[in-house]
């Protein structure tokens, strides 16, 4: 990509267009639209380049080439596709018009029976054997190899692209017919059991139609990768991730340019690791650039690696809104709100009709408490289309803001009415029943959200958050722990994690939860990759900068359980520290937003978070401490220093009279 030619451009310009016009023949709408922006975001290219002439003269009067019609309809390189799609092309318009009027049964009976075959839909490879057990009968039992029925091809003789569409106008169909069979959302019936009853004769006819391929040789020299991509969505509803996966890498290989597969395959990647081990499958090119980007934004790798291949692209693609948007979101998972917000208001200011991602917007101006600008996003929203679910999630935002949540549930209900998959309004509709104290509806609500998406971290936090309002503490650990795998770099997954074992009563893992969190708040500011610098198992080894005072305090606490009475002073002279913060760093260096809601962040380096009633309660513990220990001068110092910070100035007061007898004790028994 570093050498980008000219050339390249004018032959990546063409390729888009093709794509462009090919997901729309078969009905990918989204896929469509995403390659027309990505097309449109393309330098564009001067007519007038490299001429002598000024475009105002009169000399310039010859007449631009005439310039072949705009396609319409692609045509196919392999001569039997061809044939067959020129005898199908009154056929497949009348069908395709069908399907932009939403009749999707009617535009798959053009093509297809009305039927389709029913059975199971297979797990394994159709050329392998499955094992099933014999009748039992008396005695000894033996298990017989019996072959599997081999699938068969019942679909007329199609072409590709004809089968395509009336395979996935069924898919739509079935999609329709769930959504109307389904209950109101969290309502008694509402189970979340609803299933596509189409997917199985889907799957079953596709098997069939490929084992024939293979059968014929053809499956490899013929493929043209939109069959592979439906069975690939096939198999991931019917949750057979692995085959899943292998016809989506199939898909993209036969063809890269449909965002739609990309999109699923992102998907089914739950960890970093399972993206690593899946990466040297994919194909070399532009394409796996993008989904490589996109992907380790989905999994929270907002890394300088990361932001060096968005730079790239943005190279290629300069005014690409998607561009755009990812570098907000890998702001907005570093917790850096303000950057992230100036993207997404650049975005809305050059395209206020763009209704894709404002839920995320709204989310970070509800974190930013922006209360202005989110009524106003809300306003601009509801006017462009109050039927998006994008729309209600920035209006349940809204009303969340201003504590009226009984609305905010109102419209994330909404969002979920008109597509139950929307991930935002799960998670954000679990929040809101968590301040409504209606814990069962958020559990619910929270599961969901992890059924549509399980690398979502925010629905794990939330479980983990419930049932520890609930004090069952082994499965708000488990959930924290789920959120801390997807989020190591956060402090706040660390520190729940923490503070549930200290509640179960096993300081030592929460002495070693709690140091982790501390390493994870440091990695925004440090810039390194987690646990990459020293051990943290000590204080001489905890990193130089501003730290979360709670956190420390939380860690001498634990040793102070554990009788290690020497650590918790430690830890606690520390927790006191960050009043002033370390000594002799530098001042310009900036650790603003990226380290969330810890005390003292956005400071410089070289400032403290202050006196707060955490440090005072580490203040006062010390002056405990050295009163017992004798230090009774130091333990004044700080006694006097508490009754002028305003908190728990009585204890502190009553402090220093003991301290005040107890000298004058000492004294009088020296001057004996």
């Amino acid at each position: 990509m570093v050498n980008f030619t000219a050339r390249d451009a004018e032959q990546l310009r063409s390729t888009l267009q093709d794509a462009v016009v090919k997901c729309s023949e078969r009905c990918l709408y989204q896929s469509a639209k995403w390659a027309a922006e990505l097309l449109t975001s393309l330098p564009s290219i001067d007519p007038d380049a490299g001429s002598d002439t000024d475009p105002d003269s009169p000399m310039d009067t010859a007449e631009p080439p005439l310039q072949s019609a705009p396609i319409v309809v692609t045509t196919n390189t392999e001569a039997i596709e061809r044939k067959l799609e020129s005898q199908e092309l009154h056929k497949y318009l009348l069908a395709k018009s069908y399907f932009d009027c939403r009749e999707y049964d009617r535009c798959a009976a053009v093509f297809l029976p009305s039927k389709l075959p029913r059975g199971p839909i297979s797990t394994v490879s159709s050329s392998k054997n499955i094992q099933t057990p014999s009748t039992p009968q008396k005695g000894k039992s033996k298990a017989s190899k019996t072959p599997a029925i081999p699938p068969r091809n019942t679909f007329p003789r199609l072409s590709q692209k004809a089968l395509f569409l009336a395979l996935y106008a069924k898919y739509m169909s079935g999609e329709k017919r769930k959504d109307e069979d389904s209950e109101m959302i969290l309502g008694p019936q509402d189970g979340g059991a609803t299933v596509n009853k189409e997917l199985v004769g889907i799957g079953r006819g596709l098997e069939g139609w490929f084992a024939e391929r293979r059968k014929e040789g053809q499956q490899e020299v013929y493929g043209q990768g939109w069959l592979e991509y439906l069975y690939g969505i096939v198999l991931a509803k019917g949750k057979n991730d692995e085959e899943a996966k292998r016809w989506l890498i199939g898909s993209v290989h036969l063809y890269p340019y449909n965002w739609g597969a990309w999109l699923e395959l992102s998907e089914l990647l739950g960890s970093v690791e399972e993206f690593n081990r899946t990466t040297p499958e994919l194909p070399q090119n532009i394409m796996t650039l993008i989904f490589h980007l996109y992907t380790s934004q989905e999994l929270y790798q907002s890394t300088d690696q990361t932001h060096g291949q968005l730079t790239e692209l943005e190279s290629i693609f300069p005014d690409s809104q998607f561009l755009k948007t990812q570098r907000a979101l890998l702001f907005y998972h570093s917790k850096d709100f303000d950057e992230a917000e100036s993207v997404f208001s650049t975005l809305m200011h050059h395209d206020p009709h763009r209704i894709d991602s404002l839920d995320h917007y709204s989310n970070i101006l509800y974190v930013m408490s922006n209360r202005p600008k989110l009524a106003f996003l809300a306003q601009l929203a509801t006017t462009t289309d109050k039927f998006r679910p994008e729309t209600c999630c920035v209006v349940g935002n809204y009303y969340s803001l201003k504590s009226e949540h009984e609305k905010a549930v109102m419209y994330f209900r909404r969002a979920l009415t008109l597509d139950r998959t929307f991930l935002s309004a799960w998670t954000l509709m679990g929040h809101e029943y968590i301040e409504m104290k209606n814990t069962h509806a958020a559990i619910e609500s929270y599961r969901r959200a992890v059924d549509v998406n399980r690398k979502d971290y925010r629905a794990w936090y939330g479980l983990g958050q419930t049932y520890e309002v609930l004090e069952m503490h082994y499965y708000a650990l488990f959930y924290y722990q789920r959120a801390a795998s997807l989020r190591p770099y956060d402090p706040k997954m660390w520190q729940a994690v923490g503070s549930c074992f200290n509640k179960m009563g096993k300081p030592v893992q929460s002495i070693k939860a709690h140091k982790r969190a501390l390493v994870a708040d440091s990695y925004y500011d440090a810039g390194s990759s987690f646990g990459s610098g020293a051990s943290y198992g000590s204080v001489d080894a905890m990193p130089s900068r501003v730290m979360d005072p709670e956190t420390l305090f939380q860690i001498a606490s634990m040793h102070e359980k554990l009788g290690d009475a020497e650590e918790a002073a430690a830890y606690m002279e520390l927790t006191l520290a960050q009043e002033e913060g370390p000594a002799g760093e530098d001042d310009d260096h900036d650790t603003g937003a990226a380290g969330g809601g810890s005390a003292g962040r956005g400071r410089g380096h070289a400032m403290g978070v202050g006196v707060t009633a955490t440090t005072s309660k580490a203040r006062m513990w010390l002056a405990r401490y050295e009163f017992s220990t004798g230090g009774l001068a130091r333990a004044m110092e700080l006694a006097n220093e508490l009754c002028q910070d305003g908190v728990d100035v009585e204890e502190a007061k009553a402090l220093v009279r003991d301290l005040r007898a107890r000298m004058e004790g000492e004294k009088a028994e020296v001057d004996r």
